[in-house]
């Protein structure tokens, strides 16, 4: 015969196992449920490449959201980034609305805003021009010497740039030339490089630079003069 108070162990027993678990499962759901403004960057995806944007775009937005203590604790340490994609846009002013679908947030933390959530920029389409190429002489050569006109081929560079830039680039210039100390005539090979940051430098990458070092000639000699002096010596009257 099966003893009663044995049972009634055993299922208190499983009684007691079966508490703490849904303790522990249902732990999650009895948590508090906060709002918290956090920090995300925004992230530019798809541009198309002849293509570029010409005006500045906020760094970041601030989001608020909503979700559990933990979870919310959890998305601190996470890198947020509120994602825009461009790859069906087109050349003009733009303004994007910035959607809670935009943010990397986990499927349990709810967005509730997006501030600000429009972003307004200009895309420009790139073109093409040719410029010249100026080295770039820094310092100056000891005393004596003169430098001559640079030289520098190729001649030109192919920048490519958003219009409002590209055509108001008139040269690019080479990297630094240092001509302090330099006594004779030297060709030294440079890099190209543009100044604006929307305009980059196609080609040539490297240009070879020629500069004159000249001897100063000196001042002619002053020229010989007639010493006009009386030295006659005057009979005493």
């Amino acid at each position: 015969m099966t003893n009663p108070l044995k049972n009634l162990g055993l299922k208190f027993f499983a009684l007691v196992i079966a508490s703490v678990i849904w303790f522990f499962v249902s732990a999650p759901r009895r948590e508090k449920i906060v709002e918290r403004i956090v920090t995300a960057s925004i992230s530019v995806v798809g541009l198309p490449p002849r293509l570029v944007i010409t005006t500045d775009i906020p760094g970041s937005v601030s989001v608020r959201v909503r979700g559990r203590i933990s979870e919310l604790k959890a998305l601190v340490s996470q890198n947020l980034e509120a994602s825009v994609d461009l790859s069906s846009i087109q050349a003009g002013e733009v303004e994007l609305t910035l959607r809670a679908h935009s943010i990397n947030v986990p499927e349990e933390i709810e967005v509730m805003s997006i501030v600000p959530n429009k972003i307004r920029f200009k895309i420009e389409p790139i073109r093409q021009r040719a410029v010249d190429i100026r080295p770039l002489l820094v310092g100056n050569p000891p005393a004596g010497y003169l430098i001559g006109q640079p030289t520098a081929e190729p001649a030109r560079a192919l920048v490519p740039g958003p219009p409002s830039q590209a055509l108001k680039l008139t040269e690019v210039t080479t990297e630094r030339i240092i001509m302090t100390g330099r006594t004779a005539t030297f060709v030294q090979n440079v890099a190209v490089v543009s100044d604006s940051p929307l305009v980059r430098v196609l080609t040539p990458v490297m240009t070879q630079v020629t500069v004159p070092v000249l001897a100063e000639v000196g001042p002619s000699p002053p020229a010989e003069t007639t010493d006009t002096t009386d030295t006659t010596e005057r009979k005493p009257e």
